[in-house]
């Protein structure tokens, strides 16, 4: 007798209590094996594959595409075991469920029953046969014909407590396959041309070797006259506004995760800001100078590197700022390795991806990892924990355009380190005046693990290093 055992939506990361279902990556009655993917979920930190657990039959699936789900809620029903070809047998026979959605019963209650009755008879091993009400979507779901509603609804009242109206996939016969891979790599741009109706293959992408970008998709959805469908962290609510002249967005995705966190940040940390302007002159002409001397077809060392590189040296000094507060315990946790996060605009919001163990690397690896990471940020494939676990952070806001900030630190650090744009300015350089690159840096810190003694102490260093890079040198 099969089994039929329920996944749930797993924890997918620090603090993630939900995730919108993308694309279904299998069908009702389709067999998966252990550890094969079979949802593509967007959570408000990156697109994940989730695998299952259970080889075996997929019995239902829950959730339409564009629908949130809360972790724990389930995602699919998978019957494993000998028998569990079952379902997906018992769909021609045409006594069973809608779509191969079939459970096995107990040999009796089969007997007895017949299969008939006011209540479903096809019961899931291990749930009881009362219908309660079926769980709200946020998004509506296609239409099913009567038949086959019936047939569903049949079938979902065994479902007990979890109970809702499995979506009724498209027969696998019904579908016409279209030969050859579509050029296209960011899932967000997947779903844009889904939301929209555009048909991917029927574009010429302008990226490397055809690969199709998210200005193909918006071109077409502009010469279709359609408009372009929003990102969840701009959609407007479904909801009426009480006021015509009102558009409301509503706090999810990316951007709920942020006032999350930016509320408790600023409710539990009493932050202090100390700032410092600095020529950056020498800096500019050091990194010109490593970036000529490694040749031509050698990778480059970028700014945000050196200065990661820059923050690390400073924490080895002030290791009273690589740390956190443990508020329960109250005890400062001062951390041993040192995991830069830095900030990161795309287009579905600020996320801060991690530099693991960024103390251990060079320059140079330095930048290759930030590299990799911005790159995976912007096409939406970083993972839960390459955006979890920072130590401290770096923020460069002046690739705004703006001079400086006092940043909000990003919960549970201890502190974060802002850079301003770089601009030419007059200032006294070996007692004359001259036109020099000059920044602003602003350090935020909690007021709980230092005094301001410690803070100004590492403003210092870090802003002396940048007037002259070879500071640095006394480390190595």
């Amino acid at each position: 007798m099969a089994e039929v055992k329920e996944f749930t939506l797993p924890d997918l990361g620090e603090g993630l209590t939900e995730a919108e279902v993308v694309r279904w990556l299998v069908e009702v009655g389709e067999v998966v094996a252990v550890d094969q993917p079979v949802v593509e979920v967007e959570t408000a930190k990156a697109m994940v594959e989730v695998p299952c657990p259970y080889g075996g039959v997929v019995t239902a699936r829950y959730g339409a595409e564009g629908e949130e789900l809360a972790v724990g809620a389930p995602l699919l029903t998978v019957a494993v075991g000998a028998d569990a070809s079952a379902p997906a047998a018992a769909e021609g026979s045409g006594s069973g469920g809608a779509d191969g959605v079939v459970a096995e019963a107990d040999g009796a209650d089969a007997a007895e029953d017949g299969g008939a009755g006011e209540t479903s008879g096809a019961v899931l091993v291990g749930y009881g046969t009362g219908a309660p009400p079926a769980r709200r979507r946020r998004v509506r779901p296609t239409p099913v014909p009567a038949a086959a509603a019936g047939q569903v609804n049949g079938v979902a009242s065994g479902y007990g407590r979890h109970a809702v109206t499995p979506e009724v996939p498209v027969r696998a016969e019904a579908a016409e396959p279209v030969p050859g891979p579509v050029p296209v790599i960011s899932p967000l741009v997947r779903r844009l041309a889904r939301q929209n109706g555009v048909e991917l293959r029927t574009l010429t992408g302008s990226g490397p070797d055809g690969l199709i970008l998210r200005a193909d998709v918006e071109r077409a959805i502009g010469a279709a006259g359609a408009p372009a469908a929003a990102e969840p962290s701009a959609a407007v609510a479904s909801a009426p506004a009480a006021d015509a002249g009102e558009v409301r967005i509503p706090l999810r995705g990316v951007r709920g995760v942020v006032a999350d966190k930016m509320s408790r940040s600023r409710r539990e940390i009493p932050e202090a800001t100390c700032w410092v302007d600095v020529d950056a002159t020498e800096l500019l002409a050091a990194r010109r100078a490593m970036n000529a001397a490694g040749g031509p077809d050698a990778p480059k060392i970028s700014l945000l590197a050196l200065l990661a590189r820059i923050c690390t040296a400073a924490l080895a000094r002030y290791p009273e700022l690589n740390a956190r507060v443990d508020t329960e315990a109250r005890e400062i946790v001062r951390l041993e390795r040192v995991h830069v996060g830095f900030a990161a605009q795309t287009d579905r919001g600020l996320v801060v991806p991690v530099v693991r163990d960024a103390h251990a690397r060079s320059a140079e690896s330095l930048s290759e990892e930030l590299g990799r990471l911005t790159g995976a940020a912007r096409d939406g494939s970083l993972t839960p924990g390459e955006l979890t676990g920072s130590t401290f952070t770096l923020n460069n806001y002046g690739v705004f355009g703006v001079d400086g900030s006092t940043p909000i630190i990003n919960h549970p650090e201890a502190a974060m380190l802002g850079v301003g744009r770089i601009v030419p300015k007059p200032w006294v350089y070996e007692g004359e005046l001259a036109v020099r690159q000059v920044t602003q840096l602003s350090l935020t810190f909690d007021h709980r693990v230092c005094d301001g003694g410690v803070a100004g102490g590492f403003l210092r260093y870090v802003a002396d290093c940048v007037e002259q890079p070879a500071v640095l040198l006394r480390g190595v």
